[in-house]
């Protein structure tokens, strides 16, 4: 032990780090409470306690001794840190393992061992602290309504789920019609229809809601290589917006669609946590495969470029504009103090999503300011947003374009005419 801790100074060092061990190991000596051993008997206890459990002391004085070098302050290494602590490995293995029966479970739809994963893992109500769960029940996400004049000779119908069917449908129109040859992409926006069982937070889960997506259609065996792309391309959209990239990350499916052989969600770090924003699917040829197979329509593809056949396998990214519209706004308000202590609200949108990018305030409203104003609005008014202003007292103009994030004030003063300033 000495050698092992040869860089502390002075000697006495291993004492010590004894005495704090036995303070912070989660055991028991002698039947008391590891706190309740009187400081004069630690040293005496401890050489026992390391003597019959030598194998977790070691683990535990190899950690410590990597701490000053690794986990402190600048030094700390994250990686390390993750890799050589026991706790953490001992967690991690736990995780890991509750993980894999989850993912088994949902991919074999086992709802029984679903429940057996709560229990097992004790998981407790937030709010009435209950351990009493229901059985695992499957729910129907897609609204079902009627259709004709009477419920007697009404037939049943689905409200779309997703936008995507409608680019399926036409497929062969744009292919055929455009000459387009693969890969290409058809992109829509539109309106689906969620049963959700909680709609909640605001406007991030609604069951009516405004979503884009597009419809990749690519050559079978290439959807990895265009899958790691549009990841790589979609994300790069997202932060071209302005946020920053620590709000972002990637969330990796821990069960496949029936149609998919791949899927991501790209997660935003909304007020209440990270949550889906979009998501990005491989979806073979699922979807055109059976729109040929129940129409008996061919649809297959010819590639001039090897003189193959092939029903293309589609690639799809999916982005609800309300949840992106939630994600902006609720990054974008600030909130900042002013000099009497009091805090306001000012709404800062990232430059590239501001309406305006540029406001025109002429000080007063006479003595010329709004001529010369309206004169520098005019020679700019075709190369940014702009907007004029004139009402009311200069602070409550400013104020005005802080609330809708207006990046840019120009205020033109009685200075301004004299020296164009």
């Amino acid at each position: 032990l000495k050698a092992l801790f040869k860089k502390h100074k002075p000697e006495n060092k291993l004492e010590k780090i004894i005495k704090d061990f036995v303070v912070q190991a989660d055991i028991q000596i002698d039947g008391k409470e590891k706190l309740k051993v009187p400081p004069k008997d630690r040293s005496k206890v401890a050489r026992q306690f390391i003597l019959d459990n030598c194998e977790e002391f070691l683990a535990y004085a190899v950690d410590y001794s990597l701490y000053d070098k690794f986990f402190t302050g600048e030094n700390f290494d994250e990686k390390t840190f993750l890799s050589t602590n026991p706790k953490v490995l001992k967690y991690q293995n736990e995780i890991d393992l509750v993980n894999k029966r989850f993912s088994e479970a949902l991919n074999q739809d086992n709802l029984e061992e679903l429940k057996n994963i709560i229990e097992d893992c004790g998981i407790v109500c937030p709010i009435s602290g209950t351990k009493n769960w229901t059985d695992v029940k499957q729910f129907n996400l897609m609204f079902k309504t009627q259709l004709g004049s009477t419920e007697s000779n009404s037939t049943d119908l689905f409200l779309r789920p997703e936008t995507a069917q409608g680019i399926f449908l036409n497929y062969l129109n744009v292919q055929k019609t455009g000459r387009m040859k693969i890969p290409f992409g058809s992109a829509q926006i539109g309106k689906a229809f969620r049963n959700e069982i909680v709609a909640s937070q605001f406007i991030f889960r609604m069951r009516e809601f405004e979503q884009m997506e597009m419809q990749f259609f690519i050559k079978p065996g290439t959807q990895m290589k265009w899958y790691e792309y549009w990841k790589n391309i979609r994300l790069n959209w997202h932060l071209s917006l302005g946020l920053d990239k620590s709000n972002y990350r990637f969330h990796d499916h821990e069960k496949l669609a029936h149609y998919a052989d791949a899927a991501c969600d790209i997660e935003f770090n909304f007020p209440f946590g990270f949550k889906e924003l979009e998501g990005i699917h491989s979806r073979t040829d699922f979807d055109l495969g059976n729109h040929e197979k129940f129409s008996t329509k061919q649809i297959k593809y010819f590639d001039p470029s090897d003189n193959s056949k092939y029903t293309p396998y589609v690639l799809e990214t999916s982005i609800g504009v309300d949840r992106m519209f939630l994600a902006i706004f609720s990054s974008s308000l600030k909130f900042e103090k002013l000099g009497d202590g009091t805090e306001r609200t000012v709404l800062k949108t990232p430059y590239i999503l501001s309406p305006y990018k540029v406001a025109f305030l002429p000080l007063v409203k006479k003595d010329g300011l709004p001529d010369y104003c309206r004169k520098i609005k005019d020679k700019l008014k075709l190369k940014f947003s702009t907007v004029y202003d004139e009402k009311d007292a200069i602070g409550r103009r400013y104020r005005r374009q802080d609330a809708i994030g207006t990046p840019f004030c120009v205020t033109i003063d009685h200075q301004t005419i004299e020296d164009d300033t």
